[in-house]
Protein backbone atom coordinates (compact mmCIF):
# COMPACT_ATOMS: atom_id res chain seq x y z
CA UNK A 1 0.00 0.00 0.00
CA UNK A 2 0.95 3.23 -1.17
CA UNK A 3 2.40 5.47 1.87
CA UNK A 4 0.00 8.68 1.18
CA UNK A 5 -3.34 5.81 1.28
CA UNK A 6 -2.61 5.00 4.63
CA UNK A 7 -4.92 8.02 5.89
CA UNK A 8 -7.80 5.97 3.70
CA UNK A 9 -7.99 3.08 6.34
CA UNK A 10 -10.89 2.31 8.83
CA UNK A 11 -10.03 0.27 11.89
CA UNK A 12 -12.69 -2.03 13.36
CA UNK A 13 -13.34 -1.37 16.86
CA UNK A 14 -16.55 -3.86 16.84
CA UNK A 15 -18.68 -6.20 15.24
CA UNK A 16 -21.39 -7.78 15.68
CA UNK A 17 -23.63 -11.06 14.05
CA UNK A 18 -26.99 -9.72 12.46
CA UNK A 19 -28.06 -12.90 10.40
CA UNK A 20 -26.32 -16.12 10.01
CA UNK A 21 -27.68 -17.94 7.32
CA UNK A 22 -27.10 -20.42 5.09
CA UNK A 23 -24.75 -18.70 2.63
CA UNK A 24 -25.18 -15.56 3.81
CA UNK A 25 -23.36 -14.01 7.30
CA UNK A 26 -24.28 -10.57 7.90
CA UNK A 27 -22.36 -8.50 10.18
CA UNK A 28 -22.51 -4.88 11.79
CA UNK A 29 -19.06 -3.17 12.68
CA UNK A 30 -18.19 0.01 13.96
CA UNK A 31 -15.17 1.42 12.85
CA UNK A 32 -12.45 3.99 13.45
CA UNK A 33 -12.37 6.88 10.64
CA UNK A 34 -9.04 8.30 9.71
CA UNK A 35 -10.11 11.40 11.25
CA UNK A 36 -10.95 9.89 14.19
CA UNK A 37 -14.93 9.65 14.32
CA UNK A 38 -16.65 6.58 14.39
CA UNK A 39 -19.44 5.68 11.63
CA UNK A 40 -20.84 1.99 11.33
CA UNK A 41 -19.99 -0.36 8.38
CA UNK A 42 -22.85 -3.13 7.21
CA UNK A 43 -21.92 -5.74 5.36
CA UNK A 44 -22.10 -9.93 4.07
CA UNK A 45 -19.66 -12.28 4.85
CA UNK A 46 -19.38 -14.96 1.97
CA UNK A 47 -17.31 -17.81 1.45
CA UNK A 48 -16.56 -17.13 -1.96
CA UNK A 49 -16.67 -18.46 -5.62
CA UNK A 50 -15.66 -19.95 -8.70
CA UNK A 51 -16.97 -19.65 -11.98
CA UNK A 52 -15.89 -21.06 -15.62
CA UNK A 53 -16.66 -20.25 -19.19
CA UNK A 54 -16.25 -22.77 -21.04
CA UNK A 55 -15.07 -22.79 -24.60
CA UNK A 56 -15.24 -25.52 -27.88
CA UNK A 57 -13.16 -26.04 -29.64
CA UNK A 58 -15.08 -24.24 -32.64
CA UNK A 59 -15.10 -21.25 -30.69
CA UNK A 60 -18.29 -21.89 -29.19
CA UNK A 61 -18.77 -20.73 -25.22
CA UNK A 62 -21.17 -22.85 -23.06
CA UNK A 63 -23.18 -20.26 -20.90
CA UNK A 64 -26.63 -21.06 -18.32
CA UNK A 65 -29.46 -19.38 -18.15
CA UNK A 66 -31.58 -19.47 -15.11
CA UNK A 67 -33.92 -17.37 -12.94
CA UNK A 68 -32.08 -15.17 -10.50
CA UNK A 69 -34.39 -14.47 -7.44
CA UNK A 70 -33.07 -11.45 -5.91
CA UNK A 71 -33.47 -9.02 -9.67
CA UNK A 72 -36.54 -11.27 -10.89
CA UNK A 73 -34.98 -11.88 -14.05
CA UNK A 74 -33.63 -14.93 -16.25
CA UNK A 75 -30.14 -14.37 -16.71
CA UNK A 76 -27.30 -15.97 -19.15
CA UNK A 77 -24.34 -16.70 -17.47
CA UNK A 78 -21.25 -18.42 -17.18
CA UNK A 79 -21.15 -21.63 -14.82
CA UNK A 80 -20.07 -20.31 -11.28
CA UNK A 81 -20.62 -21.43 -7.81
CA UNK A 82 -20.26 -20.70 -3.87
CA UNK A 83 -17.04 -22.61 -2.65
CA UNK A 84 -18.32 -25.02 -0.19
CA UNK A 85 -15.69 -23.41 2.70
CA UNK A 86 -13.31 -21.17 2.46
CA UNK A 87 -10.55 -22.97 2.20
CA UNK A 88 -11.49 -24.93 -0.72
CA UNK A 89 -9.52 -24.61 -3.80
CA UNK A 90 -11.16 -22.52 -6.50
CA UNK A 91 -9.99 -24.80 -9.49
CA UNK A 92 -11.86 -27.59 -7.89
CA UNK A 93 -14.75 -25.71 -7.58
CA UNK A 94 -14.93 -24.48 -10.72
CA UNK A 95 -14.32 -28.11 -12.40
CA UNK A 96 -17.31 -29.11 -10.02
CA UNK A 97 -19.94 -26.38 -11.33
CA UNK A 98 -19.14 -26.80 -14.74
CA UNK A 99 -19.61 -30.40 -14.72
CA UNK A 100 -22.93 -29.85 -12.45
CA UNK A 101 -23.91 -27.10 -14.49
CA UNK A 102 -23.66 -28.23 -17.92
CA UNK A 103 -22.70 -31.95 -17.89
CA UNK A 104 -19.02 -30.95 -19.43
CA UNK A 105 -15.25 -31.93 -18.52
CA UNK A 106 -12.45 -30.09 -19.48
CA UNK A 107 -8.59 -31.44 -20.35
CA UNK A 108 -7.48 -27.55 -19.40
CA UNK A 109 -8.99 -25.08 -17.02
CA UNK A 110 -6.87 -21.69 -16.72
CA UNK A 111 -7.66 -18.96 -14.28
CA UNK A 112 -8.31 -15.48 -16.02
CA UNK A 113 -9.05 -13.42 -12.78
CA UNK A 114 -10.17 -13.09 -9.16
CA UNK A 115 -12.97 -10.26 -8.98
CA UNK A 116 -14.63 -9.30 -5.84
CA UNK A 117 -17.90 -8.85 -6.67
CA UNK A 118 -19.12 -5.90 -4.39
CA UNK A 119 -16.78 -3.92 -2.56
CA UNK A 120 -19.18 -1.37 -0.95
CA UNK A 121 -21.26 -4.74 1.03
CA UNK A 122 -19.57 -8.03 0.41
CA UNK A 123 -16.17 -9.37 0.89
CA UNK A 124 -17.30 -11.96 -1.58
CA UNK A 125 -14.27 -13.02 -4.61
CA UNK A 126 -14.91 -14.80 -7.34
CA UNK A 127 -11.87 -16.67 -9.26
CA UNK A 128 -12.70 -16.69 -12.60
CA UNK A 129 -11.46 -19.85 -15.28
CA UNK A 130 -11.49 -20.83 -18.87
CA UNK A 131 -12.25 -24.48 -19.79
CA UNK A 132 -10.97 -25.94 -22.98
CA UNK A 133 -10.64 -29.50 -24.66
CA UNK A 134 -14.34 -30.24 -23.10
CA UNK A 135 -15.86 -33.70 -23.28
CA UNK A 136 -19.93 -33.63 -23.01
CA UNK A 137 -21.49 -35.16 -20.10
CA UNK A 138 -24.54 -35.16 -18.19
CA UNK A 139 -25.96 -32.41 -16.69
CA UNK A 140 -26.39 -32.73 -12.41
CA UNK A 141 -27.56 -29.31 -10.87
CA UNK A 142 -28.40 -29.26 -7.29
CA UNK A 143 -32.05 -30.01 -6.42
CA UNK A 144 -32.86 -26.07 -6.53
CA UNK A 145 -31.49 -25.32 -9.67
CA UNK A 146 -33.31 -24.87 -12.45
CA UNK A 147 -30.37 -24.47 -15.46
CA UNK A 148 -31.01 -24.00 -19.61
CA UNK A 149 -27.65 -24.72 -21.13
CA UNK A 150 -27.13 -22.04 -24.12
CA UNK A 151 -24.21 -22.44 -26.72
CA UNK A 152 -23.00 -19.75 -28.79
CA UNK A 153 -20.10 -18.21 -30.63
CA UNK A 154 -17.82 -15.70 -28.68
CA UNK A 155 -18.25 -13.51 -31.17
CA UNK A 156 -22.22 -13.26 -30.26
CA UNK A 157 -21.47 -13.35 -26.57
CA UNK A 158 -19.29 -10.44 -27.03
CA UNK A 159 -22.36 -8.62 -28.80
CA UNK A 160 -24.83 -9.69 -25.84
CA UNK A 161 -22.50 -8.14 -23.23
CA UNK A 162 -21.86 -5.14 -25.70
CA UNK A 163 -25.91 -4.87 -26.21
CA UNK A 164 -26.39 -5.44 -22.17
CA UNK A 165 -28.08 -8.09 -22.78
CA UNK A 166 -25.65 -9.97 -20.67
CA UNK A 167 -25.21 -8.07 -17.97
CA UNK A 168 -23.93 -9.93 -15.27
CA UNK A 169 -20.57 -8.76 -13.79
CA UNK A 170 -18.49 -12.34 -13.29
CA UNK A 171 -19.72 -13.17 -16.71
CA UNK A 172 -18.81 -9.69 -18.09
CA UNK A 173 -15.37 -10.04 -16.93
CA UNK A 174 -15.23 -13.04 -18.49
CA UNK A 175 -16.39 -12.98 -21.88
CA UNK A 176 -14.43 -9.66 -22.25
CA UNK A 177 -11.22 -11.35 -21.29
CA UNK A 178 -11.16 -14.46 -23.45
CA UNK A 179 -12.30 -12.47 -26.61
CA UNK A 180 -9.34 -10.63 -25.46
CA UNK A 181 -6.80 -13.36 -24.90
CA UNK A 182 -8.10 -15.33 -28.04
CA UNK A 183 -7.53 -12.06 -29.89
CA UNK A 184 -3.86 -11.68 -28.90
CA UNK A 185 -2.70 -15.06 -29.77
Amino acid sequence: MAMEDKDLIEEKIGSEDIFDGTLLHVKRDTVKLPSGSEATREWIKHPGASAVIPLTEDGQVILVKQYRYPIGRITLEIPAGKLDAPDEDPLYCATRELSEETGYEADCITKLTTVATTVGFSNEYIHIYAAEGLKAGKQHTDEDEFINVVKMPLEKAVELVLNGEIYDAKSVTAILMLERSRREK
